[in-house]
């Protein structure tokens, strides 16, 4: 019988290289077998917090045959949002990954294309997409799809690429040649570890979400609790310190999706004028954006938080020498 996985294989690669991906790997539909005991360990130290949908579909997260009938294959796909401009340093910070649109919508349209297009040239192939929003474990495809390694601070890092991008993901029944994984480069080097002020990467390779600034300012619902007050430094939605002082990340370059480019008024606003925020101003400048998911009330009782920390907001910018 003819083996068409790599001929089919080729043909998505390429196609998503068109959609504007950056990568894309494949993997063998399996248990995750290795990533059990670890994910049931890290669930039993409620290192999730509140975050209790990750408890939910224990099974689902290990088995994408139990997500798509009859699953072959897991096709991982690398999506750019490193921005060519960031916010000034003297003012309170977004993560750089809401900056445009909400990505789940840019990169779900583009997967729906690649899918359609999986249909029209492949056959009758049945499957679906993944993006941030179903119990997949996107950062352990990429790295068995061979898309880079997961490093000390739990983010998929690429050599000569870095780790400001999106992952998401295609689970086909379609047999495809898979990629194999490539080798850990973090090495000796402890820089997340160490830059993190909350101190959330608890051991290397292991985040504690419950302590997370990401965590504080997006997924917790009720007030931040005394004990962080003075560690956000000037981070009101989301935190990327663990990534601006990777080494790998000076290989970052600008995106090229036009729907990640920040509204104007988003790199123009000062300290003051975020103390001042209205809902009017939220709701244009953050009107497609990933902030929504905190809201306006979610997003100014971070500004409160951070603004009434004891140190000045200019004394907590990431140490030069950790950069």
């Amino acid at each position: 019988m003819l083996n068409l996985a790599p001929k089919h294989t080729h043909l998505i690669k390429q196609k998503a290289q068109e959609l504007g991906f950056m990568y894309c790997g494949v993997s063998k539909a399996e248990f995750l077998g290795e990533e059990a005991p670890r994910l049931e360990n890290w669930l039993n130290q409620k290192k999730h917090g509140q975050m209790h949908y990750m408890a939910n579909h224990f099974d689902k997260r290990l088995d994408p045959r139990l997500l798509v009938e009859g699953a072959k294959s897991v096709v991982s796909l690398l999506l750019n949002y490193f921005p060519e401009e960031t916010q000034p340093q003297d003012t309170y910070q977004i993560s750089k990954y809401a900056y445009g649109q909400d990505y789940h919508f840019v990169i779900k349209d583009k997967l729906k294309t690649l899918f359609q297009y999986i249909q029209d040239e492949i056959g009758e192939v049945g499957g679906r997409v993944f993006v941030d929003s179903a119990p997949v474990m996107d950062k352990v495809w990429a790295k068995k799809s061979g898309l880079g390694w997961v490093g000390k601070n739990s983010n998929l890092i690429r050599p000569g690429v870095g780790s400001f991008f999106f992952i998401a993901e295609l689970i086909l029944d379609l047999e495809l040649e898979p990629d194999g994984p490539i080798k850990d480069y973090c090495g000796t080097c402890t820089k997340c570890m160490d830059a993190c002020p909350t101190d959330a990467i608890s051991e290397p390779y292991v985040v504690d979400g419950s302590k997370c600034i990401s965590y504080f300012t997006i997924e917790l619902k009720d007030q931040i609790p005394q004990e962080v007050n003075g560690k956000f430094g000037n981070w009101i939605f989301g935190c990327d310190i663990c990534q601006d002082v990777c080494p790998w990340n000076r290989f970052s370059k600008p995106h090229q999706e036009p729907a990640f480019t920040p509204h104007p008024e988003l790199l123009r606003l000062s300290a003051g004028e975020w103390q001042e925020l209205t809902q009017d101003v939220f709701g244009t400048i953050f009107k497609n954006s990933a902030v929504k998911r905190t809201g306006y009330k979610g997003l100014t009782r971070n500004l409160r938080f951070v603004a009434h920390q004891d140190e000045v907001l200019s004394s907590h910018h990431v140490p030069e020498d950790l950069v």
